[in-house]
């Protein structure tokens, strides 16, 4: 999370959308980076509005916008499989070890589950564990102010330029490994059922 108190701005990292390279590029221009511990880096629009927001008028008397990316959806779980396989690398017990995206996907569409797989095969991978981008931009029928597309982030950066009044460019940061993340026909459809809030909310932008 980035926050710039003179632009009166702050930028929720949506976790999987490239928000390490953008904390990067933009952390000198902000008055305040939160880049750790994760849960903090990546507070969503609920937190925001119960703990910063809050604090932020206080501070200023004025509201915030809020602004952040959302993936298109079935990738963006393509990319927390890739995050896995590559944590997995020093991870002793190797939970990853064998595991599909199809298995990893199914898992998704389990509302409960450990880590590693679940009775049926399938990489236990909860809602809870991971979340939704649509839970994350969006809270009690509000939503964050400008959400960009990843896949166009171009307009993203065009403008954050803007309120910045900078040029920004983007290094390429964690560049996940290339493995197999094609899905069935029929895992394609049980997955977009399962996400059917962030498709919508994609379709939306």
């Amino acid at each position: 999370m980035l926050i710039f108190f003179e632009k009166k701005l702050v930028f929720l990292a949506t976790p999987k959308t490239g928000s390490t390279a953008i904390e990067a590029a933009l952390e000198p221009l902000a008055s305040l980076a939160v880049q750790r511990p994760p849960a903090l880096k990546h507070a969503d629009l609920k937190s925001y509005h119960a703990f910063i927001a809050p604090w932020l008028k206080a501070a200023t008397g004025e509201d915030f916008t809020t602004v952040a990316l959302m993936r298109e959806p079935l990738d963006w779980l393509r990319s927390w499989y890739r995050f896995r396989l590559r944590d997995d690398n020093e991870d002793p017990v190797h939970e990853m070890e064998g595991v599909s995206f199809e298995q990893f996907a199914d898992g998704y569409g389990t509302p409960t589950g450990a880590n590693g797989a679940n009775d049926s095969g399938q990489a236990a991978t909860s809602h809870a564990e991971i979340g939704s981008q649509s839970g994350f931009l969006s809270h009690d029928g509000q939503r964050v102010d400008r959400i960009f597309r990843y896949e166009d982030i171009e307009a993203f950066t065009d403008f954050m330029e803007e309120r910045l009044d900078c040029a920004l460019i983007l290094p390429r940061l964690n560049v996940p490994p290339s493995v197999d993340v094609s899905l069935s026909p029929e895992a394609e459809q049980r997955l977009s059922a399962v996400m059917a809030q962030d498709l919508a909310l994609y379709q939306a932008l």
